[in-house]
């Protein structure tokens, strides 16, 4: 990460860079019923059940989050930790089981380039439409889709 960033969550963003993210999760749901949202936090806890493991807080975050209540078990979380330079996207059982873990590597792989060059909205918004396709084609949006959680991001310092 370059030195000019800020590591503290709530900073790591410009104000474009955030809205550009939230479009990126509008626009990735509003073609399916899936469900999606981005959380962000300085490091990854190195004690409780993560014990420094993103992938791990990932997951308990999906479940603090609700991330599992959505009606087809296809909600997406996507974890960035600022200073630890930690990404990790966690999908529920409904697509997950459809898509597979090379999937979910694939995004992260993707998505790593733009944050090597400070723009990480970029990369964001490259995974999060990568994720809306599969979403899309797994779970097209129905007649009285309603979004089932927020879209805005979520934070942590």
């Amino acid at each position: 990460m370059p030195l000019g960033r800020s590591n503290a969550p709530r900073r790591y963003f410009t104000a474009q860079e955030r809205a550009q993210i939230v479009a990126a999760i509008g626009a990735a749901e509003a073609r399916t019923s899936g469900e999606i949202r981005l959380h962000v936090e300085r490091d990854v806890p190195a004690g409780g059940k993560a014990g420094g493991d993103p992938y791990a807080r990932a997951r308990e975050l999906f479940a603090k989050l609700g991330m599992h209540r959505t009606a087809q078990r296809n909600g997406v979380l996507v974890y960035l930790a600022t200073r630890t330079r930690c990404l990790a996207i966690v999908g529920d059982e409904g697509l997950h089981d459809k898509v597979g873990e090379t999937f979910w590597r694939d995004v992260v792989d993707a998505m790593l380039p733009h944050f090597a060059s400070d723009r990480p909205a970029d990369g964001l918004a490259a995974g999060l439409a990568q994720i809306g396709e599969k979403l899309r084609k797994h779970f097209p949006r129905q007649d009285g889709d309603v979004n089932e959680l927020p879209d805005e991001i979520s934070f942590r310092e």
